[in-house]
Formats: structure tokens, sequence, C-alpha cells
């Protein structure tokens, strides 16, 4: 991602990298003040790939399934990279178009994936069955010799997980747990609820032995303090500028507000395209209305993005573009999963 941002004015460029570092960091607890740093980053400098792939996983995550499609399909096209290909296939699935996901993982690019983005690959074409009704067939997607292995990999803790849901749902109960078992020797990042589903399973219940007590302090506490103490003020932001996102449609650093409705239009518009990449010149003309008010901007007494510290060096910390997220494929169930 440096090595892009370098082609970039230095004051863009490090707009742009605060921008990134924020979506990173708020990704997996607030995946919407995410979003809209990301909106940010993608208004400063759309013709950037690493900027591209974080919009795209920004929206993947507050279930933006049609941006995200757009976004990712705009990276594929500038990289020719493939390693996208199973977070498209699972955003048809948000869409609610499964037979596209299983078209996608049929197709020619999943013999250039890695062994991790296969997997991944065989995780969403298993998710795809199960949102047809097709739990038998989920199952046997799932089995393979990345499932049979006894090797510990990142990616196994999700594919035991999966394999065990997939087996509750076809009422083999046995053989699910001791593959929920499994999965939670693989599960090193606490990555699944393998736990919790153990324990149902296994007829536990927890409960919360100090809660009644608590209850009653709390009741009392709160009779007592009233004839005590004066009301307390309403605390309002705190003074760390790393609480407060921009709001949606506010941008941050050097471009002025955030048209989303002409962001939508875009996404929406390559959502329904073709799938088939194109070459650098079509990617120039899809992103030239997203840049056009970034780029042209000199960067002149831009100020600091919210959230962003006034001493941050975005080269301290730089995300990793094909790492926002964990675990990207979280695949929620069908009835949870929403279209644009």
């Amino acid at each position: 991602m440096r090595q892009e941002l370098k082609s970039l004015p230095k004051t863009l460029a490090d707009d742009v990298a605060r921008n990134l570092v924020m979506v990173a960091r708020l990704l997996d607890e607030d995946a919407e003040r995410a979003y809209a740093y990301s909106r940010v980053a993608l208004r400063l400098a759309a013709r950037v790939p690493a900027v591209r792939e974080a919009a795209g996983f920004a929206s993947y995550s507050t279930e933006r399934y049609a941006e995200a499609l757009a976004e990712f399909r705009a990276t594929r096209r500038m990289t020719g990279s493939v390693d996208l290909w199973p977070v498209m296939a699972d955003c048809e699935r948000g869409l609610g178009r499964p037979e596209r996901a299983l078209e996608m993982a049929g197709a020619p690019e999943v013999q250039k994936l890695d062994k991790a983005g296969q997997v991944e690959m065989r995780l969403v074409a298993a998710g795809a069955r199960q949102d047809l009704g097709q739990a038998e067939a989920a199952v046997v997607t799932l089995q393979s010799s990345e499932l049979a292995s006894n090797a510990v990999h990142p990616w196994t803790a999700r594919l035991r997980y999966a394999y065990a849901d997939a087996l509750l749902a076809v009422g083999r109960e046995h053989e699910a747990r001791d593959w929920f078992a499994k999965a939670l020797e693989a599960d090193h990042n606490g990555s699944t609820d393998a736990s919790d589903r153990l324990a149902r399973l296994d007829g536990v219940d927890f409960v919360d032995a100090f809660g009644e007590d608590e209850d009653e302090d709390t009741e009392g506490g709160a009779a007592d303090g009233a004839s005590e103490a004066p009301h307390a003020p309403v605390v309002g932001h705190s003074g760390d500028d790393r609480d407060q996102a921009p709001a949606a449609g506010e941008a941050t650093g050097r471009s002025g507000d955030l048209e989303h409705g002409a962001d939508a239009d875009e996404a929406d518009d390559d959502a329904e395209g073709d799938d088939e990449p194109k070459d650098a010149d079509a990617a120039s003309d899809d992103d030239e209305s997203a840049e056009a008010d970034g780029e042209g901007d000199d960067g002149a007494d831009a100020p600091a993005p919210a959230g962003a510290d006034d001493d941050f060096d975005p080269t301290d910390e730089e995300p990793d573009a094909s790492s926002f997220l964990d675990s990207p494929f979280r695949a929620p169930a069908p009835k949870e999963r929403n279209g644009d």
C-alpha cells in the first residue's frame, strides 16, 4: 500500500493513510465508523487499489453488499488479482444470489487461489448450498483433505466449525458435537463461538451467580445516591479525537462533503455489471467520477482527519490492505442477510 500512496502528493497521501489506518482500527469494533472513514479515503484517492479494497471490506462488514461487490470488482480490475474472488462470491450470497456464488465457485479463477483462498471459497460454496436448502450438499462440499488434516492453519477452526454446523443442520448431532470440539481445539484466536455451541449441545446452561446480588446492590445504591449526590452532568464527547468518527456523509481530510448518492449510484451500476475483468483503461473510466474531487486537489491547508492524532505518522502504523478482516467470511444466516 505504501508504494501505491507514493504516487500521490505527500499531503494527500498522508490524509489517505490516516483514514485507512482508522478503517483498520475500527473495522471489528465499530464497522459503521470504519465505513465512514473508508468513504472519505475513497473520495480522496479512488484510483488507489488499497483504498478500493478497504472500502469494499468496510461495506461488506456493514452488509452493504452491492457497494462491497462494486469496490472488489474495481480492485480486481486495477490489480488483476483473484485474491478477492471468494469474498466477491459471498457478496453475491448477501444479495440473495446463491446461484451466482456457486457459479463463481466453479470458475477457473478458483484454481489460481492459494490454499487459504480455496478453503474460503469452499466455505462460501457450502453457505450457498445452505441458502438453497441443500443441507446434505453443504456437508459434502466441506469434506476435503484440508478438513481431514490434523494440521492447524488460520482457517482450520472456521472450516471445522462450518462442517459441524452443516452436520447439525442434517440431524447428525453426535458428529456435529465432535467437530465443534475439534474447532474449539484449533480456535486459538476466538474467531468462532464453538465453545458456546458445544456447551448448548451438552445441555449446559450458564447462570450469572452474581446477577441477583448486583441487582439488589444497584437498587439500594440508586436510592441512597439520589439523596446524597447532585445530578451528574451528562458526559459528551471525550477530548481524545480517536473517539470521534466522521458522521456519515461528513468528509475528513481535504475534499469536503462526501456525496453518498453518487457513490451509491456507482456501486449499483457496478454490482449489476459483468463479472468478467476489464482492462486498465476500463478501470480508469469506471473510477473517473469517484476520484474527480479527490486527487484533483493539491492538498494545501488540509485539516487532519478526525480520529487521528496531531503527531500521527502514517508510516508508523500501516494496515495490510489484504487483511482488514480476520474472518471476512462470517456468512450470516440467509434470513439475516440483506440486499442493497
